[in-house]
């Protein structure tokens, strides 16, 4: 069987579009409860930093799912990572 080039990016785009959705309910739970004490802080650096590595890459790559993939990732995981910092900083404060 040969698999085209284009057939091949429509597998990533698909792995691409699931793994980089999977991040929305975890945005929006934290969103709606105003809370990631449960998020942990280092693995969300790590992850981040791996995100954009993995961008980096794509970029070098000229591989679009890989691009647009960790684009999208890395502003949710960072999303993600900012809030955290955002509710734990005020959860922190007197009153």
């Amino acid at each position: 069987m040969i698999v085209t080039r284009h057939q091949v990016d429509l597998i990533g785009y698909a792995a691409a579009t699931m793994t980089t959705v999977s991040f929305v309910p975890q945005l929006l739970r934290v969103i709606r409860l105003r809370s990631a004490r449960e998020i942990s802080l280092g693995m969300f650096l790590i992850f981040s930093l791996g995100t954009f590595s993995w961008l980096v890459y794509g970029l070098f790559t000229h591989s679009g799912p890989v691009m647009l993939a960790n684009a999208v990732t890395l502003v949710l995981s960072l999303s993600i990572l900012a809030l955290k910092l955002w509710f734990d900083r005020r959860s922190m404060r007197p009153g």
